[in-house]
């Protein structure tokens, strides 16, 4: 890999090995807990830094990728900046340092080439890098002979407007100030070396994003179509929703179904005991949690692993196993009795009798143990330091290392996606009833504070993300490609609940089979090498982009 990057062979993020550097999606899932995770997580990486004297990056969602650091060669995508308005919709004079990096690999002057920007979401735009380099961004550059970006957000990574994230300074974090970044920088942007003009409209401009990402991409194709000549929704969260329980509805189908059964009948059984005063104790010990005070946190640390699912990736060098790790611990035979385990989960021969007359099935104690080795170990005070919920002042810095803040403010003001459990009690769940709204979306009113110039309101504002299309988000060049068994499949126009659509050149519409979450970002310097379903979708891809730059004429020329 041509930029050199170095990563911690043993960083721990979110105790699960399975987020972004800012915990965005990791938060996303687990509200507060997500918050201690993260702290958990940061934690883990101070120690690492001790250990390792290289610097650490880690790439979407994942942290068991490892590139070779090769100090020898040279950066190839140093660091350029863009000065942007705080404020694009105020006569404020205020400015910051929008980041961003180029490709010009496959660029050739007066060529007519497009410029392929994929946008850093919300997360460093360091994480991103890799795309740039071998994935989605580095395939359409080459097959188009175009220019490739990467774009960092506003408020992630460098690109701060801010000396800390309080309420008030992060006013400016929302989805319209966001896409105004994105038209200026596509409007106005001079990229250096490059002597021609390659702003919108007068170049096509090809936009990509991923998960939040991908919303934008489709957000700008409909705010903004006189500058984005194409957009590619990846996975993109267009439909905003309170309540996301079917992120783990997802995950309880697409499993292997003996992890699921298993799953289903710990959670039913858990919440049982904890409604039993005598038993509720007895249950948290055997999970190392017998002093987290309440129930409801309690539960939430046990959804940790299910957060595995999503870092499911079908590059092995990038992806994380972790979730099929955990169902196989899930099944491990007790007292090497590998007899009983093909018996139907609850089945009398798979009870195990403990004290106070409790019988359990030999997966709950094996679920207990998982959650002691992988997430009460990594706690060094107690639990309920760690792992509670109820003590506000545990939310209220405002530092700038505090990056959970940033997504979490963008879900309570504008997005949701609060994890619940499913509204009908009687409906199969692999996630405890106390997973309640109310439960997951006080980090709200703990985290945010009314400032003096803003108050987050008391839910959401959905209404801002869905106005722009929700499920049925539709223009011509814009892609919509989203992955058969990704839990966020239910908030995108794939979902269950969108009507089904034509997949066309001009308005491509795509599921790629068995995938989980943005699958087409990720790619190999040989493309041949690839699996055969991604193979097949950047194929599609290339085609489907080629034949849009066809149609492209600049404004002066039409």
């Amino acid at each position: 890999m041509r930029l050199a990057i170095a990563l911690f062979s043993s960083i721990l993020l979110l105790t699960a090995n399975a987020a972004s550097a800012s915990g965005a999606d990791y938060i996303r899932a687990h509200g507060a807990q997500g918050v201690n995770l993260w702290r958990l997580a940061n934690q883990e990486k101070e120690k690492d830094r001790h250990i390792s004297q290289k610097p650490a990056l880690v790439v979407q969602d994942n942290s068991n990728i490892v590139f070779k650091p090769d100090t020898e060669e040279p950066n190839e995508f140093p660091d350029q900046w863009f000065i942007q308005p705080i404020d694009h919709f105020s006569n404020s004079s205020d400015t910051f340092k929008q980041r961003y990096w180029i490709n010009t690999r496959h660029y050739t002057p007066g060529s007519g080439g497009p410029v392929i920007v994929l946008d850093g979401g919300e997360t460093s735009g360091e994480d991103r890098i890799p795309f740039l380099d071998t994935g989605i961004v580095e395939i359409l550059a080459k097959a188009t002979g175009g220019v490739g970006i990467v774009l960092e957000h506003r408020y992630y990574g460098k690109s701060i407007p801010v000396s800390d994230f309080s309420t008030d300074n992060l006013r400016w974090l929302n989805n319209d100030q966001a896409a105004a970044d994105s038209a200026r920088f596509m409007a106005n942007v001079t990229f250096p070396g490059i002597k021609e003009d390659l702003t919108a409209p007068n170049t096509p401009w090809i936009y990509y994003g991923g998960s939040y990402a991908g919303a934008r991409a489709a957000h700008l194709k409909v705010l903004y179509p006189d500058l984005v000549y194409g957009a590619i929704a990846s996975s993109g969260v267009t439909h905003a929703t309170l309540s996301n329980w079917e992120y783990y509805e997802i995950i309880r189908n697409a499993a292997d179904p003996k992890c699921a059964r298993q799953l289903e009948h710990a959670t039913l059984a858990i919440d049982a005991l904890l409604g039993v005063p005598y038993a509720k104790r007895y249950i948290k010990s055997l999970f190392g949690l017998q002093d987290l005070a309440h129930d409801d946190d309690f539960v939430s640390v046990l959804e940790t692993p299910l957060g595995y699912w999503q870092a499911k990736v079908w590059d092995p060098a990038v992806g994380s196993t972790k979730f099929d790790e955990f169902c196989a611990f899930l099944d491990k035979p007790i007292l090497v009795n590998g007899s009983v385990s093909p018996l139907p989960v609850g089945h009398k021969d798979r009870l195990v009798q403990l004290s106070g007359g409790i019988k359990l099935d030999f997966s709950i104690l094996n679920y207990a143990q998982y959650i002691k080795e992988n997430c009460v170990s990594q706690c060094d005070t107690s639990v309920q330091d760690c792992f509670g919920t109820y003590n506000d002042n545990n939310f209220l810095a405002t530092g700038l290392d505090q990056e959970w803040r940033l997504w979490l403010f963008q879900v309570c003001t504008e997005w949701g996606f609060f994890s619940t459990a499913p509204p009908d009690p009687t409906h199969p769940r692999i996630v405890s009833k106390l997973l309640t709204l109310e439960y997951s979306s006080k980090i709200c009113r703990q985290a945010y504070p009314a400032g003096k110039y803003f108050i987050v309101p008391p839910m959401p504002n959905i209404t801002a993300v869905n106005a722009l299309g929700d499920f049925s988000i539709a223009a011509d060049r814009l892609a919509i490609i989203d992955g058969e068994v990704d839990p966020w499949r239910p908030c995108t126009p794939h979902s269950d609940y969108a009507a089904d659509r034509e997949d066309t050149i001009l308005q491509p519409f795509k599921i790629i089979p068995n995938a989980v979450h943005h699958y087409d970002e990720y790619g190999l310097k040989n493309i041949s090498d690839e699996p055969e379903e991604i193979r097949k979708i950047h194929g599609e891809m290339m085609v489907f982009v080629l034949e849009w730059l066809k149609g492209f004429k600049a404004p002066g020329s039409r």
